[in-house]
């Protein structure tokens, strides 16, 4: 190998990396060490990913994401088919928790791409 083809990743798309929850610098380590624990450095490249901090973005968007679908779902079907209370109690709550834990980790994993993206835009070749 020669040095350069080490030291430079390859060009990755870092917000795909990121919706499927992998380093955005190099597109191949885990981003996560857990269920939405940030892994400190990633164990392919080493890039440090403990400096990306988030925050709340991510679970601000996500509720508010899977509220307006489940919200507006809701609303839809009961002006369409009148179903009764009971049925609303059991579809919906599971249905919000679901929708909100699925795109958890993804929208983590976005934000972090969007941060790191913002950071190094400008040092690219």
């Amino acid at each position: 190998m020669t040095p350069e083809s080490t030291s430079a990743p390859a060009r990755i798309d870092p917000i795909r990396a990121g919706l499927l929850c992998r380093c955005p610098h190099c597109g191949a380590g885990r981003l996560f060490d857990g269920f939405l624990k940030v892994q400190p450095a990633c164990p392919a490249c080493g890039y440090d990913l403990a400096s990306i901090q988030t925050g709340d973005g991510a679970a601000t968007f996500i509720m508010q994401i899977s509220g307006f679908l489940v919200g507006f779902s809701a609303l839809f079907v009961e002006i369409a088919r009148h179903p009764p209370l009971w049925l609303h109690m059991i579809v919906w709550p599971p249905l919000v928790v679901a929708l909100a834990l699925g795109l958890m980790r993804p929208g983590k994993g976005l934000m972090i791409a969007l941060h790191y993206r913002s950071r190094t835009e400008g040092r690219r070749p």
